[in-house]
């Protein structure tokens, strides 16, 4: 598989075994900012050979909660209470796609972030999550 240079797995990081069905994911920091690469394969396809939306959906709730969840020390817990999104475009079997978090903010009770997914300089799709904080374990 096709992974771009100083993207690692996902399970350096952290990972699930949901995650591990989805994937293969990566990872590399860019700064403090993290992104998340996937090469888009049969199996995340829909009938017209594009990412499934519900795959779209789920790379961008692991890239923004990672994010957030990443962002502090140690690693807070929270749970996804909301999360929109926005289709632009679409991903094809054999494309690289990237979920780039813009903005988060993480509060003493709810955490907000917003990402987009990218295929190259296309823009795929836009999100936003809201997340509840767990008290620390």
């Amino acid at each position: 598989m096709d992974v771009p240079q100083n993207f690692q797995p996902i399970e350096k990081l952290r990972t699930s075994p949901f995650l591990e069905r989805v994937g293969p994911l990566f990872f590399e920091w860019r700064g403090k900012k993290l992104v998340l690469g996937l090469r888009i394969e049969a199996s995340h396809a829909n009938a017209r050979g594009t990412a499934h939306g519900g795959l779209l959906l789920t790379i961008a709730d692991v890239a923004l909660g990672y994010q957030m969840a990443l962002s502090q020390d140690p690693p807070i817990r929270a749970t996804t209470i909301s999360l929109s999104a926005d289709f632009i475009g679409g991903a094809a079997v054999g494309d690289w796609l990237e979920a780039h978090v813009d903005e988060y903010q993480v509060g003493s009770r709810m955490a907000f972030a917003n990402a987009h997914l990218m295929v190259g300089e296309k823009q795929v799709a836009r999100m936003s999550g809201v997340f509840l904080r767990h008290p620390a374990a």
